[in-house]
Protein backbone atom coordinates (compact mmCIF):
# COMPACT_ATOMS: atom_id res chain seq x y z
CA UNK A 1 0.00 0.00 0.00
CA UNK A 2 1.67 3.12 -1.28
CA UNK A 3 1.06 6.21 0.84
CA UNK A 4 1.47 9.28 -1.36
CA UNK A 5 1.99 12.73 0.22
CA UNK A 6 0.04 15.49 -1.48
CA UNK A 7 1.33 18.97 -2.21
CA UNK A 8 -1.52 21.20 -3.34
CA UNK A 9 -0.30 24.40 -4.95
CA UNK A 10 -2.09 27.73 -4.70
CA UNK A 11 -0.29 30.96 -5.57
CA UNK A 12 3.04 29.16 -5.22
CA UNK A 13 2.30 27.93 -1.70
CA UNK A 14 1.59 24.48 -0.30
CA UNK A 15 -2.01 24.47 0.95
CA UNK A 16 -4.88 22.14 1.77
CA UNK A 17 -8.51 22.75 0.97
CA UNK A 18 -11.69 21.49 2.56
CA UNK A 19 -14.04 19.82 0.07
CA UNK A 20 -12.21 21.57 -2.77
CA UNK A 21 -13.26 25.07 -1.72
CA UNK A 22 -10.61 27.64 -2.65
CA UNK A 23 -11.74 29.96 0.15
CA UNK A 24 -11.17 27.14 2.64
CA UNK A 25 -7.39 26.94 2.12
CA UNK A 26 -4.89 26.39 4.92
CA UNK A 27 -1.30 27.32 4.07
CA UNK A 28 1.22 24.74 5.28
CA UNK A 29 4.38 25.97 3.58
CA UNK A 30 5.69 28.87 1.53
CA UNK A 31 8.25 26.52 -0.06
CA UNK A 32 6.65 23.54 -1.81
CA UNK A 33 10.08 22.33 -2.98
CA UNK A 34 11.31 22.11 0.61
CA UNK A 35 8.13 20.25 1.52
CA UNK A 36 8.77 17.79 -1.31
CA UNK A 37 12.27 17.15 -0.01
CA UNK A 38 10.83 16.63 3.48
CA UNK A 39 8.46 13.90 2.31
CA UNK A 40 11.19 12.25 0.28
CA UNK A 41 13.37 12.18 3.39
CA UNK A 42 10.46 10.68 5.33
CA UNK A 43 10.45 7.70 2.99
CA UNK A 44 7.83 8.68 0.41
CA UNK A 45 8.05 6.55 -2.72
CA UNK A 46 5.82 8.79 -4.83
CA UNK A 47 4.62 12.40 -4.66
CA UNK A 48 1.25 13.83 -5.64
CA UNK A 49 1.03 17.43 -6.89
CA UNK A 50 -2.09 19.43 -7.65
CA UNK A 51 -2.06 22.78 -9.42
CA UNK A 52 -5.21 24.16 -7.78
CA UNK A 53 -5.09 27.46 -9.62
CA UNK A 54 -4.61 25.55 -12.85
CA UNK A 55 -7.60 23.34 -12.15
CA UNK A 56 -9.86 26.37 -11.87
CA UNK A 57 -8.24 28.32 -14.70
CA UNK A 58 -8.02 25.40 -17.12
CA UNK A 59 -4.31 25.94 -17.76
CA UNK A 60 -1.05 25.63 -15.75
CA UNK A 61 -0.67 28.33 -13.11
CA UNK A 62 2.05 27.12 -10.71
CA UNK A 63 4.66 26.12 -13.27
CA UNK A 64 7.55 27.71 -11.39
CA UNK A 65 6.84 25.86 -8.14
CA UNK A 66 6.31 22.60 -10.01
CA UNK A 67 9.61 23.00 -11.84
CA UNK A 68 11.42 23.59 -8.53
CA UNK A 69 9.87 20.49 -6.97
CA UNK A 70 10.84 18.31 -9.92
CA UNK A 71 14.38 19.65 -9.86
CA UNK A 72 14.68 18.57 -6.23
CA UNK A 73 13.05 15.14 -6.12
CA UNK A 74 12.16 13.71 -9.54
CA UNK A 75 15.46 11.83 -9.73
CA UNK A 76 14.63 10.05 -6.47
CA UNK A 77 10.94 9.18 -6.81
CA UNK A 78 8.08 9.37 -9.30
CA UNK A 79 6.00 12.55 -9.20
CA UNK A 80 2.42 12.79 -10.47
CA UNK A 81 0.60 16.03 -11.23
CA UNK A 82 -2.92 17.12 -11.99
CA UNK A 83 -4.69 20.45 -12.47
CA UNK A 84 -5.28 22.46 -15.62
CA UNK A 85 -3.89 19.92 -18.07
CA UNK A 86 -5.99 20.23 -21.19
CA UNK A 87 -3.74 19.49 -24.20
CA UNK A 88 -0.93 17.22 -25.37
CA UNK A 89 1.61 20.05 -25.47
CA UNK A 90 1.16 20.63 -21.74
CA UNK A 91 1.49 16.91 -21.04
CA UNK A 92 4.73 16.75 -23.03
CA UNK A 93 6.08 19.88 -21.36
CA UNK A 94 5.62 18.43 -17.89
CA UNK A 95 7.01 15.01 -18.80
CA UNK A 96 10.09 16.65 -20.32
CA UNK A 97 10.66 18.40 -16.98
CA UNK A 98 10.86 15.06 -15.19
CA UNK A 99 7.26 14.39 -14.22
CA UNK A 100 6.53 10.65 -14.30
CA UNK A 101 2.73 10.73 -14.41
CA UNK A 102 0.23 13.29 -15.66
CA UNK A 103 -3.25 13.24 -14.14
CA UNK A 104 -6.12 14.17 -16.43
CA UNK A 105 -9.44 14.87 -14.76
CA UNK A 106 -11.89 17.44 -16.06
CA UNK A 107 -10.53 17.23 -19.61
CA UNK A 108 -11.05 13.46 -19.63
CA UNK A 109 -14.75 13.93 -18.94
CA UNK A 110 -15.28 16.88 -21.27
CA UNK A 111 -13.12 15.64 -24.14
CA UNK A 112 -12.54 11.88 -23.84
CA UNK A 113 -10.65 11.87 -27.14
CA UNK A 114 -7.92 13.97 -25.50
CA UNK A 115 -7.46 11.31 -22.82
CA UNK A 116 -7.42 8.62 -25.50
CA UNK A 117 -4.80 10.51 -27.51
CA UNK A 118 -2.68 11.14 -24.39
CA UNK A 119 -2.69 7.44 -23.52
CA UNK A 120 -1.59 6.61 -27.05
CA UNK A 121 1.12 9.26 -27.12
CA UNK A 122 2.49 8.68 -23.62
CA UNK A 123 1.78 5.05 -22.68
CA UNK A 124 2.16 4.21 -19.00
CA UNK A 125 2.30 7.85 -17.95
CA UNK A 126 -1.35 8.92 -17.91
CA UNK A 127 -3.51 8.66 -14.81
CA UNK A 128 -7.17 9.61 -14.89
CA UNK A 129 -8.54 11.48 -11.90
CA UNK A 130 -12.19 10.84 -11.13
CA UNK A 131 -13.69 13.00 -8.40
CA UNK A 132 -17.19 12.10 -7.30
CA UNK A 133 -19.93 13.07 -4.89
CA UNK A 134 -22.47 10.37 -4.09
CA UNK A 135 -21.12 8.42 -7.06
CA UNK A 136 -21.56 11.22 -9.60
CA UNK A 137 -18.44 12.62 -11.28
CA UNK A 138 -17.55 16.27 -10.67
CA UNK A 139 -15.49 18.53 -12.95
CA UNK A 140 -14.11 22.09 -13.14
CA UNK A 141 -12.46 22.04 -9.74
CA UNK A 142 -15.49 20.20 -8.34
CA UNK A 143 -17.70 23.16 -9.19
CA UNK A 144 -19.99 21.10 -11.43
CA UNK A 145 -21.58 17.69 -10.83
CA UNK A 146 -22.11 15.75 -14.05
CA UNK A 147 -24.64 13.09 -15.01
CA UNK A 148 -21.92 10.44 -15.27
CA UNK A 149 -21.48 7.70 -12.69
CA UNK A 150 -17.89 7.14 -11.60
CA UNK A 151 -17.83 3.41 -12.39
CA UNK A 152 -19.22 3.97 -15.88
CA UNK A 153 -16.45 6.42 -16.76
CA UNK A 154 -13.74 4.41 -14.99
CA UNK A 155 -14.49 1.35 -17.10
CA UNK A 156 -14.48 3.37 -20.31
CA UNK A 157 -11.19 5.11 -19.47
CA UNK A 158 -9.53 1.87 -18.38
CA UNK A 159 -10.11 0.63 -21.92
CA UNK A 160 -8.24 3.67 -23.23
CA UNK A 161 -5.06 2.46 -21.54
CA UNK A 162 -4.71 4.68 -18.47
CA UNK A 163 -2.00 3.60 -16.03
CA UNK A 164 -4.29 3.93 -13.01
CA UNK A 165 -7.26 5.79 -11.58
CA UNK A 166 -7.28 8.26 -8.70
CA UNK A 167 -10.67 8.20 -7.02
CA UNK A 168 -11.55 11.13 -4.77
CA UNK A 169 -14.65 11.25 -2.62
CA UNK A 170 -15.33 15.00 -2.62
CA UNK A 171 -17.49 14.87 0.47
CA UNK A 172 -14.57 13.56 2.51
CA UNK A 173 -11.62 15.44 1.03
CA UNK A 174 -9.82 17.51 3.64
CA UNK A 175 -12.53 16.81 6.21
CA UNK A 176 -10.58 14.24 8.25
CA UNK A 177 -13.54 11.91 8.60
CA UNK A 178 -12.27 8.72 7.02
CA UNK A 179 -11.82 7.18 3.59
CA UNK A 180 -14.89 5.91 1.76
CA UNK A 181 -13.60 2.34 1.73
CA UNK A 182 -16.78 0.78 0.39
CA UNK A 183 -17.02 3.04 -2.67
CA UNK A 184 -13.30 2.75 -3.39
CA UNK A 185 -13.37 -1.05 -3.26
CA UNK A 186 -16.46 -1.14 -5.47
CA UNK A 187 -14.67 0.96 -8.07
CA UNK A 188 -11.43 -1.02 -7.87
CA UNK A 189 -13.27 -4.30 -8.38
CA UNK A 190 -15.07 -2.90 -11.42
CA UNK A 191 -11.92 -2.01 -13.42
CA UNK A 192 -8.76 -3.74 -14.61
CA UNK A 193 -6.32 -0.99 -13.64
CA UNK A 194 -5.01 -0.04 -10.17
CA UNK A 195 -6.95 2.48 -8.11
CA UNK A 196 -5.45 5.12 -5.82
CA UNK A 197 -7.73 6.28 -3.00
CA UNK A 198 -8.00 9.97 -2.21
CA UNK A 199 -10.01 12.01 0.24
CA UNK A 200 -10.54 11.63 3.97
CA UNK A 201 -7.48 9.66 5.11
CA UNK A 202 -7.38 10.56 8.80
CA UNK A 203 -5.47 8.12 10.98
CA UNK A 204 -3.92 4.67 11.17
CA UNK A 205 -7.34 3.05 11.27
CA UNK A 206 -7.88 4.29 7.72
CA UNK A 207 -4.46 3.04 6.65
CA UNK A 208 -5.19 -0.38 8.12
CA UNK A 209 -8.62 -0.52 6.50
CA UNK A 210 -7.07 0.21 3.10
CA UNK A 211 -4.36 -2.41 3.61
CA UNK A 212 -7.04 -4.97 4.37
CA UNK A 213 -8.63 -4.41 0.95
CA UNK A 214 -5.42 -3.95 -1.06
CA UNK A 215 -6.10 -7.16 -2.97
CA UNK A 216 -9.23 -5.59 -4.46
CA UNK A 217 -6.99 -3.50 -6.69
CA UNK A 218 -6.24 -0.50 -4.48
CA UNK A 219 -2.55 0.25 -4.89
CA UNK A 220 -2.21 3.32 -2.70
CA UNK A 221 -3.73 6.32 -1.02
CA UNK A 222 -3.05 10.03 -1.26
CA UNK A 223 -2.68 11.77 2.07
CA UNK A 224 -2.69 15.49 2.75
CA UNK A 225 -4.18 17.19 5.78
CA UNK A 226 -3.54 14.22 8.08
CA UNK A 227 0.24 14.28 7.58
CA UNK A 228 0.40 18.08 7.74
CA UNK A 229 -1.63 18.33 10.93
CA UNK A 230 0.02 15.31 12.54
CA UNK A 231 -2.80 12.81 12.94
CA UNK A 232 -0.66 10.47 10.84
CA UNK A 233 3.12 10.11 11.17
CA UNK A 234 3.94 9.54 7.52
CA UNK A 235 7.16 7.59 7.92
CA UNK A 236 5.71 5.28 10.59
CA UNK A 237 2.49 4.86 8.61
CA UNK A 238 4.27 3.75 5.44
CA UNK A 239 6.40 1.28 7.35
CA UNK A 240 3.35 -0.13 9.12
CA UNK A 241 1.40 -0.34 5.87
CA UNK A 242 4.21 -2.33 4.29
CA UNK A 243 4.13 -4.76 7.22
CA UNK A 244 0.36 -5.15 7.13
CA UNK A 245 0.26 -5.85 3.40
CA UNK A 246 3.24 -8.23 3.44
CA UNK A 247 1.69 -10.02 6.42
CA UNK A 248 -1.53 -10.60 4.53
CA UNK A 249 0.38 -11.72 1.46
CA UNK A 250 2.26 -14.20 3.59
Amino acid sequence: MLLIPAIDLKAGQCVRLKQGLMDQATVFSDSPAEMAVHWRNQGARRLHLVDLDGAFAGKPKNFGAIKEILAEVSADMPVQLGGGIRDLDTVEKYLDLGLQYVIIGTAAVKTPQFLHDACDAFPGQIIVGLDAKDGQVAIDGWAKITKYHVIELAQRFADYGVDSIIYTDIGRDGMMNGVNIEATVKLAEAVRVPVIASGGLTDMNDVKALCEVADSGIMGAITGRAIYEGSIDFQAAQQQADQWVSGQAG
